[in-house]
């Protein structure tokens, strides 16, 4: 693609980032077949080619994003299946992610937009404001009808997804270390996240029990959000403030007696961890540190298919409806580890069709574009009911969390059942549910 920048814009970094981006496009238009809004809408505009042209005009141009602009860039999902369909390697993550970061510093959004918004970035990278949240949420819920009737859809959809237990305890301050079962065969940091040790401290449990199982020493640095949730609502200052925190505890931690790796159980923040030497690329104080986090960074599936596993009790026969969250397979390419994981250890696994389209969570956006992310929730629970598993396993909370409001499988992260399969307790979800495996062994007799 032909682009027109001036010198004068080129002197900008993140402008010379993007024109490279821009000149790798080819027009070729294969990313349309796998973008989900695409398939949906038919809208060109509403397909990464469309949105490029978009972003290419506004930057080039250096001027203002438009309300048109703004509604075509709010839908795309960040999915990134255009990334892995591209045959020209467009790197469509950085270019939309700074036209995200345009639109917050150019537009002013309408005021229950803004409201929203600023609610979304100041609540739910905090453990306690989101704990606060979704007990309120719990007594207001009935009320989501008429939120809907009103037109805050957006206001609704964050109702009907909040759980119905209340939410977990929080967990103690600071920095904590478990310490392996035996000798010691590695040493990683666990990144403690922010919605996931409040909606599911389970995963986190399970993970840290099948390490330390397996001799591994596990810290938890004094972390918590990784920078994700605001840095694709475009609040760029937002999310490096919180890499910058998250990179200075594990650089203590490699600085002290040093990490094998830093390992993440939700994967849209794996993805995000790993992309911190892009991130901070011009900060001179943590461009190196940032390059070595991200360099260190693996997805517990990852990591888990280091170790040689032990034998647990017998789980064959359960049929696990494998769901590869995007953030997984679109953005940090890992499709096989997790499903083969799963496999050696006695799990029957099924592969989802349209495996490739977005379930519609993609972080925030099941709260602000609600009718899109029900729409593709829909199709993602029919394509796995059709399938008749026992349960539905994913490495991400957020996939979780959206499928598990369509369905009545059981939906958990594939490290709890890996946890369950070599002597852990099985997963919170099984609970009540009968869940056994062919060889009869109960999945109440495991907890």
């Amino acid at each position: 693609m032909q682009t027109n920048f001036s010198l004068a814009q080129l002197a900008d970094p993140n402008i010379a980032e993007a024109d490279r981006i821009l000149r790798t496009c080819v027009h070729c238009g294969f990313c349309t077949a796998t973008c989900p809004t695409y398939v949906l809408l038919g809208d060109e505009l509403d397909s990464p080619r469309g949105r490029i042209y978009l972003i290419k005009d506004m930057l080039e141009n250096d001027r203002p994003a438009t309300a048109d602009v703004v509604k075509h860039i709010d839908r795309c999902l960040s999915c990134l299946a255009c990334m892995t369909t591209c045959p020209s390697g467009v790197h469509y993550m950085h270019l939309v992610d700074q036209a995200r970061a345009h639109i917050e510093t150019t537009y002013t959004r309408p005021l229950v937009d803004r409201v929203l918004r600023s609610l979304i970035a100041h609540v739910l990278p905090h453990n306690g404001r989101l704990r606060w949240a979704l007990s309120a949420a719990r007594l207001f819920r009935p009320m989501a009808g008429l939120f809907t009737v009103l037109g805050l859809a957006p206001v609704a959809a964050m109702l009907n997804l909040a759980p119905d237990r209340p939410p977990a305890a929080s967990a103690p301050a600071g920095r904590r270390r478990f310490p392996p079962q035996g000798a010691r065969r590695g040493r990683v940091a666990l990144l403690d996240g922010c919605v996931g040790p409040v909606l599911a401290p389970s995963i986190n449990a399970a993970a840290i029990r099948l390490l330390t199982r397996h001799g591994i020493e596990v810290i938890v640095a004094e972390d918590g959000c990784c920078g994700a949730l605001v840095h694709h609502m475009g609040r760029q200052q937002d999310a490096m403030a919180a890499a910058r925190l998250r990179i200075d505890a594990w650089t203590a931690e490699l600085e002290g007696d040093g990490l094998d790796a830093i390992v993440v159980t939700a994967s849209g923040c794996g993805t995000m961890v790993k992309d911190y030497g892009h991130l901070l690329r011009t900060d001179s104080a943590y461009a190196d540190k940032a390059a070595r986090v991200s360099r260190l960074t693996l997805d517990i599936s990852e990591y888990l298919s280091l170790l040689k596993l032990s034998p647990g009790r017998d789980t064959i026969g359960l049929a696990v409806a494998y769901h590869s969250a995007c953030s997984l397979q679109h953005g940090q390419k890992i499709s096989r580890a997790p499903k083969e994981l799963l496999s050696k250890i006695g799990f029957v696994v099924k592969d989802v069709a349209e495996a490739h389209l977005c379930c519609g969570s993609a972080g925030t956006y099941n709260i602000l574009q609600p009718e899109l992310a029900r729409r593709l929730r829909e199709r993602k629970v029919g394509n796995i009911e059709k399938l008749k598993p026992d349960v539905i396993a994913a490495g991400n909370i957020g996939c979780m969390t959206q499928i598990a409001t369509g369905t009545a499988i059981p939906v958990v992260h594939t490290v709890e059942l890996i946890d369950w399969a070599t002597g852990g307790p099985a997963p919170e979800a099984f609970a009540g549910r009968g869940i056994s495996s062919t060889a009869g062994e109960a999945a109440a007799v495991a907890m």
